[in-house]
């Protein structure tokens, strides 16, 4: 651990919600709208923080630790990757296992939370998290083979860091087809078009929103961080498969990473002003697609002498 993963950390953290705003403003400036500022996440969660809370009489412990644990997942996933280019907060061998594992086990509470009301409209959407998260996985662990094959180690800070700089030239086709996967499942697995829409309101094609509807105030208040906190870790993995920053200064590299997750905000309102969301039975060939890229990867890298 040292002061520039330290600094980085918080940095990120800070500036998560502001990605949103720029994928919607974006969104808006391509589609001839005004739209919302973007910062607008920072005012509704100074708002939403100011509020009480609503619970229903048939929920449990269960619904209230929901968005708690989400939050603390997304924290502690984040702790895992270096976003100075060298070192994380919290780095061990396997720790991609544990990045995985702690994001699936927020999307686990906030999917036991929505069961938790009872709610046969809420059970959907559930239904439909669970079974979205069932194939962004796989991509997900494919992308994270491509880097294992680069760099030779199962460390992130190291995946992330000066092996992959030192190996991205070689490796470069591989790398690209990773960064593409992983931007991919970051569409996923932030619930953003094509595969979910953040701002529907039908309900035959929500599925993220529909296990948020009954929290209110400082729950809602952590899902909304949570969910821009983890944009920004699924963008940290795209700039770090198609930027290699580990020989950059530490300082350099954060501000190549802050400028890289701004971009991959504009990238994501980008495919919102030119796409639809997709049909719900088509929602499994597009995620399974983001598995084939990084398939390929792996077959690329492997063929290599």
């Amino acid at each position: 651990m040292t002061p520039s993963a330290i600094l980085m950390y918080l940095l990120v953290c800070a500036l998560a919600p502001l990605l949103p705003g720029v994928a919607t403003r974006t969104k808006s400036v391509l589609t001839g709208r005004r739209g919302s500022p973007v910062w607008q996440l920072y005012a509704d969660l100074a708002k939403l923080f100011r509020k009480g809370v609503v619970y229903s009489r048939t929920t449990t412990v269960v619904f209230r630790a929901g968005p708690v644990v989400l939050a603390a997942t997304s924290l502690l996933a984040a702790a895992l990757l270096p976003f100075d280019g060298r070192s994380p907060l919290l780095g061990f061998t396997g720790d991609l296992v544990a990045f995985a594992g702690l994001l699936a086990l927020g999307r686990f509470a906030l999917v036991l939370a929505g069961l938790d009301t009872g709610s046969s409209f809420e059970g959907m959407g559930a239904s439909r998290e669970v079974t979205v998260a069932t194939f962004s996985e796989p991509a997900l662990f494919l992308g994270f083979v491509v880097l294992v094959l680069v760099t030779g180690t199962m460390s992130l800070g190291q995946m992330l860091g000066a092996p992959l700089a030192a190996a991205w030239s070689g490796a470069a086709p591989s790398l690209i087809l990773a960064g593409a996967a992983f931007f991919m499942v970051l569409l996923a697995e932030t619930s953003r078009v094509p595969v979910d829409d953040p701002a529907t309101h039908l309900e035959l094609t929500m599925i993220h929103e529909v296990i948020v509807l009954d929290h209110s105030g400082p729950d809602l208040g952590l899902i909304l961080a949570a969910g821009g906190l983890k944009l920004a870790l699924f963008g940290t993995l795209v700039i770090g498969a198609l930027i290699p920053r580990g020989t950059y200064p530490p300082l350099l590299a954060g501000l190549v990473l802050i400028a890289g997750l701004l971009l991959v905000a504009v990238a994501v309102g980008v495919v919102e002003s030119v796409m639809a969301r997709l049909r719900m039975n088509r929602l499994p060939q597009f995620v399974v697609a983001a598995s084939a890229l990084a398939g390929l990867a792996v077959i690329l890298q492997l063929q290599r002498p």
